[in-house]
């Protein structure tokens, strides 16, 4: 049965949920002809085509037509969750899993093939650059119209204005058309009026990626002080973990259009960290990995770990010497290829990164490959206790990727008596330790 987004009727009991989301299911039809290569089609290409079909019909009224094959697929399947009033909810998952078309139906963008969403209070989305603004008019004009929008009289949006242009930064641009303005301004722009026209529901999707690091840490503090001091309702989705681990109380992590797992923040982190793993003593084939991204071609063939006795294993104690080997085999010939190795910790931040081009490599510099195998030799692994990840990229020129795996690999790491003094560090003194000598004057 199909049903839309709808607010509760003014009879409905009130609670603090603000979100109840029931068996919501999305659904989309993929149609293709049976007929020769797919290209690109164009509005042109439809009306000619139209009008071809129609000549042919009318000449040869008794032949069939070519078959018309649909496929179902479902971008959403039996979705139910709930917000409170105040929460900040977080939403992970891969590429495709379904997230951007969850958030599009609690904004009323697109409306559900199955199931119900009931929404309490306005809602301001901010899903992609520009989202709900004219480009024909300026921000000044923009700012009035998102307001109206979201049904707020003049007089509410004059009391926020100065507010808006003052976070957004884009005073001396105010009276231009937005069609003028850059991603980052736009992006300024949107957040600013989505943040400050008191909405109770504030949904906002990977956009933030878009601006600069400045801009982030600002936005990130104010939808803290949006939901901790305002009281209001905030839906993130994004790629950044530590970001939405700083953030969110609470996240839900969706594949394949179905929520796998709701719980707390961390907890939610670590399933989707470890989604696509291999825990063993084996080389890992990544020819279907999950985490690649930014690839021209498949070329990142298989990896694996070794430890100071070249044993294959994913095991390590801190300072131990650990080795990462990968294998690629390439369609073509790669020149001045770059590989790259990026260790993360279970959040998913960045701990250290090296590659060929910034550290010195056994063999020299590499003019042109097409195929082998690339290694990183640690002779004392720097790590603390816990588990980690390794990232790997095949780039060529320095500029072009033909090939990246976000972590490609997971190992644990343990603790050990890395200082030799009968204390072991653990997580609470930092990610890293570094040997060192504390030399102490007494007077």
């Amino acid at each position: 049965m199909r049903q839309s987004v709808n607010r509760p009727s003014s009879t409905a009991p009130m609670s603090d949920t603000v979100i109840q989301v029931e068996n919501l299911g999305k659904k989309y039809v993929l149609g293709q002809q049976q007929q020769g290569n797919s290209r690109y089609v164009a509005l042109r290409d439809v009306v000619a085509d139209g009008v071809k079909s129609v000549g042919r019909r009318l000449r040869h009224p008794l032949k069939s037509q070519p078959a018309r094959h649909e496929e179902e697929f479902w971008a959403l399947k039996d979705v139910s969750f709930e917000v409170k009033q105040g929460e900040v909810v977080g939403i992970i998952g891969r590429n495709g899993a379904g997230k951007s078309t969850l958030l599009k139906i609690l904004s009323r963008i697109t409306e559900p093939t199955e199931g119900r969403v009931r929404l309490r209070g306005r809602v301001a989305s901010l899903l992609e650059v520009g989202t709900g603004f004219h480009p024909e008019l300026t921000g000044r004009e923009n700012i009035f119209l998102n307001g109206a929008i979201l049904g707020m009289s003049r007089v509410e949006i004059n009391r926020k204005f100065d507010e808006i242009v003052d976070f957004a930064e884009v005073e001396r641009f105010l009276d231009t058309p937005v069609k003028r303005y850059s991603s980052g301004m736009y992006v300024r722009l949107a957040f600013a009026v989505a943040a400050h026209l008191e909405p109770e529901i504030l949904v906002v999707d990977e956009v933030l990626a878009v601006g600069d690091a400045a801009f982030q840490k600002k936005c990130l503090g104010k939808l803290h002080n949006i939901a901790n001091s305002e009281g209001r309702t905030v839906v993130f989705v994004s790629h950044d973990l530590p970001a939405v681990q700083s953030l969110c109380s609470r996240a839900l992590l969706i594949e394949q259009g179905l929520i796998k797992i709701q719980a707390n923040t961390d907890k939610v982190i670590s399933a989707y960290l470890g989604m696509g793993r291999k825990r063993s003593s084996d080389k890992i084939d990544l020819l279907e990995h999950p985490g690649r991204l930014r690839s021209r071609e498949k070329a990142l063939k298989k990896i694996w770990l070794l430890d100071e006795m070249q044993r294959v294993k994913n095991e390590f104690k801190m300072g131990e010497g650990i080795s990462v080997l990968f294998s690629f085999d390439c369609e073509s010939s790669v020149s001045s290829p770059g590989f790259g190795f990026g260790f993360e910790d279970q959040s998913g931040r960045r701990v250290f990164s090296l590659n060929n081009y910034m550290c010195p490599s056994l063999h020299g510099n590499l003019k042109i490959v097409k195929k082998g195998v690339a290694s990183l030799r640690i002779n004392k692994l720097p790590l603390m206790p816990g588990r980690y990840s390794v990232s790997i990229s095949l780039v060529e020129n320095q500029t072009e990727w033909v090939d990246f795996i976000e972590r490609a690999i997971e190992f644990e790491v343990f603790p050990a008596d890395v200082f030799g003094s009968g204390k072991i560090p653990d997580r609470s003194h930092g990610i890293v330790f570094l040997p060192g000598e504390i030399e102490i004057e007494a007077n």
